[in-house]
């Protein structure tokens, strides 16, 4: 009993003390540091993921870099987002920061890089079936212009790495309005369910 209660009494000597701890590496287990020898086989403590995983907030494009893919995309892929003139308005402005220096601020081709390498970019209201697929440009589908944001079509570098999933959706929108076409018609006859950003 003497011992029971010189215990209590020295636990309640300092009110910030944690008391008697059992087990305490079940509290504070030890980090493994990257790049230290832990001896596993392969002698890498940076771990590679398991093979399938997929990233939190990474959604996986279903769609290869290829003409395959860039066909398939073209027939499969739609814009998922309920579209509103404040989104093609978005779509507008990310256009001219990702595409108006190459493209022009009106789609014409006639964008403000000079180099030779960008000169014969075409204009999105061209009537001639001389791009990939035998098809104009004013003919490309959203699908066709959503791949080739993701992956980028001879010089055109990949912008899926630059810009979000919505934010490519809305400029597709926007590269239709300078197309031609008006993709706020369709949304009235195909409703679609709303992605949050």
């Amino acid at each position: 009993m003497a011992a029971i209660g010189t215990m209590f009494f020295v636990a309640c000597d300092d009110p910030q003390s944690p008391g008697l701890e059992y087990m305490p590496d079940m509290y504070r287990s030890p980090a493994i540091e990257t790049y230290v020898d832990y001896e596993f086989p392969d002698s890498s403590t940076s771990r590679k993921a398991p093979e399938g995983s997929i990233p939190r907030g990474y959604k996986p494009y279903a769609y290869p870099n290829s003409n395959e893919g860039y066909e398939l995309a073209g027939q499969q892929l739609s814009n998922p987002l309920m579209l509103t003139e404040k989104s093609i308005k978005e779509g507008k402005k990310l256009y001219e920061s990702f595409c108006a220096h190459c493209h022009g601020k009106k789609g014409l081709g006639a964008g403000s890089i000079t180099n030779a390498i960008y000169g014969a970019v075409p204009s999105y209201a061209d009537n001639t079936p001389n791009r990939r697929g035998n098809r104009a440009m004013s003919a490309l589908t959203e699908g066709h212009i959503y791949h080739t944001i993701m992956f980028g079509l001879n010089a055109m570098g990949p912008h899926s790495s630059l810009i979000r999933e919505n934010d490519r959706w809305k400029i597709v929108a926007y590269v239709q309005t300078l197309q031609g076409k008006d993709p706020l018609v369709k949304e009235m006859e195909e409703p679609k369910a709303e992605i949050t950003e």
